[in-house]
C-alpha cells in the first residue's frame, strides 16, 4: 500500500500535501548541483513529518545545502534576506530606490507629493529627462502574506490622481510616466488579472515571469547585508539602523564594519563573504 503524502503547514497557516517539486525548484533556482539537489530532496523527504512547517523544511534543507554548497546556500536565502530588512519598510523602500538608481534613474524615498484631488505620500520617486516613476512600495515580513485586489484598487487610485498633474523632479516639469506596486512577497490571483487588466506595474518577488524582484536584485547585484551569516543579528539590526542596507556599502566603506567593533579576522570574513556572494552569479 502507497504511503500517504504527509501535509505540511504553510506560512500563512495553511495544510497542503507536501509537494517535492516545490522543493527541488528552490534549489535549481539557487543553482543546486544535480547531485546535492538528490541529496538535499532524499534527506528531507527520509525525515519528513506530517504537520511540519515549510519554514521548518526550508531551514532544514538550507542548512544541509551551506555544508554541501556555501554558495548556491546565499542564493537559496536571498528572498529571507530581503524579509529580513523589516520589521519597518523603510530598508525595503531603500532598497527599491537603489535599484532605479543602477538603472541610470535619480531616486528619493518617502515624499508627499501633491496631488489633483490630495496630498499623497509616496514610498519612492524616481526620474530620468524623459521618465518619472512613483512607487509604493508595500514591505510584508511574513511569507504568508500577499497583496490583494484591495491593495491594488488602493494603489491605482492613488496613481490615477497623481497622473493629473506635473512635477518637477529633475530638470524640466513632466507628468507621471508610470506608477509602480512592488512588494517583495506574492500577489493574490485576483490582484494580478486586475493589474494586467489596468495595465499596472506590479511587481513581486516572482511576478511577473521576467523582471521580478529576484530579478531586479539579480541584474543591479544590489544584495541586502541580511543575507550575509559572518554578521550577526545584532550586527546587522545595528547597520539597518544607521540606513546601512547593502553588502556594497561595507566592501565601499569598510570602516563601518569598525564601528561595530569586528576585529580583523571577522572584518576579513565578511569580506569573504561579500565577494562569494558576488561571484554565485546574482548580479551577473
Amino acid at each position: 500500500m502507497a504511503q500517504e503524502t504527509p501535509y505540511v503547514v504553510k506560512a500563512n497557516g495553511k495544510k497542503e500535501p507536501f509537494d517535492i517539486l516545490k522543493l527541488e525548484h528552490s534549489l535549481r533556482n539557487a543553482d543546486a548541483t544535480p547531485d546535492t539537489l538528490q541529496k538535499i530532496t532524499k534527506h528531507i523527504i527520509q525525515e519528513l513529518e506530517d504537520g511540519m512547517t515549510t519554514q521548518d523544511i526550508y531551514k532544514h534543507a538550507f542548512s544541509l545545502l551551506h555544508n554541501i554548497e556555501r554558495r548556491s546556500a546565499l542564493k537559496y536565502s536571498m528572498r529571507r534576506a530581503v524579509m529580513d530588512l523589516g520589521p519597518s519598510g523603510f530598508p525595503f523602500e531603500r532598497l527599491v530606490a537603489e535599484i532605479f538608481k543602477q538603472k541610470g534613474y535619480e531616486a528619493v524615498t518617502d515624499k508627499i507629493v501633491e496631488g489633483s484631488c490630495s496630498d499623497h505620500e509616496v514610498d519612492v520617486v524616481a526620474w530620468k529627462p524623459d521618465s518619472l516613476i512613483m512607487c509604493e512600495a508595500k514591505f510584508h515580513g511574513q511569507l504568508g502574506l500577499k497583496s490583494d485586489l484591495k491593495t491594488i484598487l488602493y494603489v491605482k487610485a492613488r496613481f490615477d490622481d497623481l497622473s493629473k498633474k506635473t512635477y518637477t523632479f529633475g530638470a524640466e516639469p513632466q507628468p507621471l510616466s508610470e506608477g509602480w506596486l512592488v512588494t517583495n512577497t506574492k500577489f493574490t490571483i485576483t490582484a494580478i488579472k486586475y493589474a494586467e487588466c489596468q495595465g499596472m506595474k506590479a511587481i513581486g518577488w516572482n511576478y511577473p515571469l521576467d523582471g521580478n524582484l529576484h530579478d531586479l536584485i539579480d541584474s543591479t547585484g544590489l544584495h541586502p547585508l541580511t543575507c550575509l551569516h559572518s554578521l550577526s543579528d545584532h550586527d546587522k539590526k545595528e547597520l539597518l539602523s544607521k540606513n546601512i542596507i547593502l553588502c556594497k556599502n561595507l566592501v565601499e566603506d569598510p570602516s563601518i564594519l569598525v564601528g561595530l567593533g569586528l576585529n580583523d579576522a571577522n572584518i576579513e570574513a565578511v569580506l569573504e563573504e561579500i565577494a562569494l556572494v558576488g561571484e554565485m552569479g546574482i548580479g551577473a
